[in-house]
């Protein structure tokens, strides 16, 4: 089992990061926003790894702490969580805001996430409530908010990405326009990663 990956970041979307190690293999790797926040393009990074291994499908998930690794394996031992829903969960809340979400019972900030029903809210707070407190305890939690990109940059190329980036999570394509957009218009200054958790809730 891959623990971690360290290498230079060579290319990195909302919803990707691909990470060069010393021997020229690019691993490609799925992450949260959260994560996304946290690295930048042409850095050496180190994320932690959890490994889907399907019949039809080798899937690597990236992230920027372990803690919220150990969120995500959580979450997906949840019946009715899959890998993509997890990482939308932890794209929508830090790891301290999911775990107060879960901690104080709160069924209607989790359903607001896309895939999550009332029901499978329920099934996540009554699964994790008492194990959520170990993530926390553990020091490592994600509590930092979401950075700008620190590239200017103008609305149309901040619309594009996180266009691109919601498609990436399973919306449709002219319904994450138009979301887009309309955050866009509200908030013309909005960096990509805040146009993306405020169209999360949305959607």
């Amino acid at each position: 089992m891959i623990e971690y990956i360290r290498g230079e970041l060579t290319d990195l979307t909302p919803a990707t990061a691909v990470l060069e190690c010393s021997n020229g293999v690019g691993y490609l790797l799925n992450i949260s926003l959260n994560t996304y926040s946290a690295l930048s393009l042409g850095k050496e990074a180190k994320l932690y790894v959890y490994e889907s291994v399907r019949e039809d499908a080798w899937v690597l998930y990236g992230f920027a702490s372990r803690s919220e690794r150990d969120l995500f394996m959580q979450l997906i031992s949840v019946s009715g969580i899959g890998g993509n829903t997890a990482r939308m969960i932890l794209s929508a809340f830090t790891v301290p805001e999911l775990c107060d979400v879960i901690s104080t019972g709160n069924d209607k900030m989790l359903k607001n996430v896309k895939g999550i029903g009332l029901k499978t809210a329920g099934r996540i707070i009554v699964d994790l409530k008492d194990k959520v407190a170990v993530t926390l305890a553990s020091g490592n939690g994600m509590g930092q908010s979401l950075v700008a990109d620190g590239q200017a940059s103008g609305m149309r190329a901040v619309h594009d990405e996180a266009v691109s980036a919601l498609t990436m999570l399973g919306f449709q394509g002219a319904a994450s326009s138009k979301v887009v957009t309309a955050i866009l218009k509200e908030e013309p200054t909005c960096t990509v990663e805040k146009v993306i958790k405020l169209a999360l809730k949305r959607l």
